[in-house]
């Protein structure tokens, strides 16, 4: 399913709000993404908000002044829900009913204008937790990512032969998912130097994150179930930013035969901002060009529609501030920049493959793509690529080196859309900040 460029996408539309209309928003009339807030300092019953400029649009405040009325009582209930789960299980027509709606209640020209009680300023909230996260689920959906990892583990045999056949996944923890902000705790586990003879159990000292999309899952399917491919963005609600933290140490000694797990479950992290297919469908283009001679997918992972419009054009960063930084008052140094348009496995490909035995998907699932990185130099989402496992150590501004994350260091994602004749949309920012004790 390809998902409508509507009256909702008009670059000319405007908001009341004004700082909605400042051409380096994330947050435009375009784009009203959900999130989940409470005030700070307070312990009130979480809710759900819509980004607009600096502003949160609070949908419980909106359903007590009747401003939801005109929408059915199944979605004006999952408006007012603590998370949104009840709203990624709402069917694609009721969906598309809310953006319509949000759209005109927030723009310049209503009449009346709504009353400024509906808004909530974006500094003065706390952030929550999105939704439940029931599975967690990450994939390993770029080529470039996987090569350059094989190339520093396995030079002779970089890629492993069902790569370009199967899109490549292990089943995460989702306990220890994490808001953005969350301060990050340097994980310990067994660590086997090449020197050394036998393990020893202690801090990690190849500290790491990965840029990666994640995806919520929206309408689920039933134990047995498969989802055909044509039909799986009707199963996906929206798109977040994730970091998915990794022990590069820990993780050399474990993976074998199984792959991770202790150097990869104790945090991830995610943007408090979902933002719907529906708001990216100015953005989609064809599925990654597969090199000649690769195979095709297997039938069930393909699909006509899918290959033209199967990829998203999302320009992702990664940016980072040392303690040291912080203190001297410098801004954040970027990284790397990449485009989730490299990606030689698309979201729809991904959820089909996993529902294909018939597991059963559930409303908030998350589904990660594994690390974004790109052929070109400068767009490789992670230190375990940059530095080449620590060979080619990076220079901050303050002359400080990195192989990896030192403690008090800050990792800063962000994402955002652009296409020509529409209006720039985008992600946020998914944070987190290295501490040790």
């Amino acid at each position: 399913m390809s998902y409508p460029i509507d009256a909702t996408h008009n670059p000319s539309l405007r908001s009341w709000v004004e700082s909605a209309n400042q051409p380096d928003t994330d947050f435009p009339i375009q784009n009203l993404p959900f999130a989940v807030f409470r005030r700070q300092g307070s312990a009130e019953t979480p809710r759900i908000g819509v980004a607009i400029g600096e502003e949160i649009l609070d949908l419980t405040r909106c359903y007590q002044l009747g401003l939801l009325s005109q929408l059915p009582e199944k979605l004006q209930i999952a408006c007012t829900a603590p998370n949104l789960n009840l709203l990624m299980g709402i069917e694609i027509p009721a969906r598309l009913a809310l953006r319509q709606h949000l759209s005109q209640l927030l723009q310049a020209n209503r009449q009346p204008q709504p009353p400024a009680e509906i808004l909530f300023t974006m500094s003065e909230a706390i952030f929550l937790m999105p939704n439940f996260i029931g599975d967690y689920t990450d994939f390993y959906a770029s080529i470039f990512h996987a090569t350059n990892v094989g190339k520093l583990f396995r030079p002779d045999n970089p890629l492993l032969p069902n790569y370009k056949y199967v899109p490549i996944a292990y089943h995460g923890r989702a306990s220890s998912i994490v808001p953005s902000d969350t301060a990050i705790k340097r994980p310990s586990g067994q660590i086997k130097l090449p020197a050394d003879s036998v393990p020893k159990f202690a801090p990690t000292q190849m500290l790491d994150y990965e840029l990666e999309i994640g995806f919520f899952v929206g309408v689920g399917n039933q134990p047995g179930e498969s989802i055909y491919i044509d039909k799986a963005e009707e199963h996906i609600f929206g798109l977040c930013l994730v970091n998915d933290w990794s022990a590069r140490d820990i993780q050399a000694w474990e993976y074998q035969p199984l792959g991770p797990f202790l150097a990869k479950s104790f945090a991830t992290t995610i943007s408090p901002w979902v933002v719907t297919l529906e708001a990216l469908a100015p953005f989609r283009c064809p599925a990654f060009s597969r090199a000649s001679g690769d195979p095709q997918p297997l039938p069930y992972l393909s699909s006509p529609v899918d290959e033209s419009l199967g990829g998203i054009n999302i320009t992702l960063e990664v940016w980072i501030t040392s303690a040291q930084m912080q203190q001297q008052g410098l801004e954040p140094w970027l990284l790397s920049r990449g485009s989730f348009q490299q990606m030689y496995w698309t979201l729809a490909q991904m959820l089909t493959h996993h529902a294909s035995n018939g597991c059963n998907l559930r409303s908030g699932d998350l589904l990660a793509s594994g690390t974004v990185s790109g052929a070109e130099v400068g767009s490789q989402g992670c230190l375990l690529e940059i530095t080449q496992r620590g060979s080619q150590p990076i220079t901050l501004p303050t002359g400080e080196v990195r192989k990896f994350l030192a403690d008090g260091d800050e990792v800063i994602l962000r994402g955002y859309c652009e296409t020509p004749g529409y209006q720039r949309i985008g992600f946020g920012e998914c944070r987190g900040k290295i501490f040790n004790c």
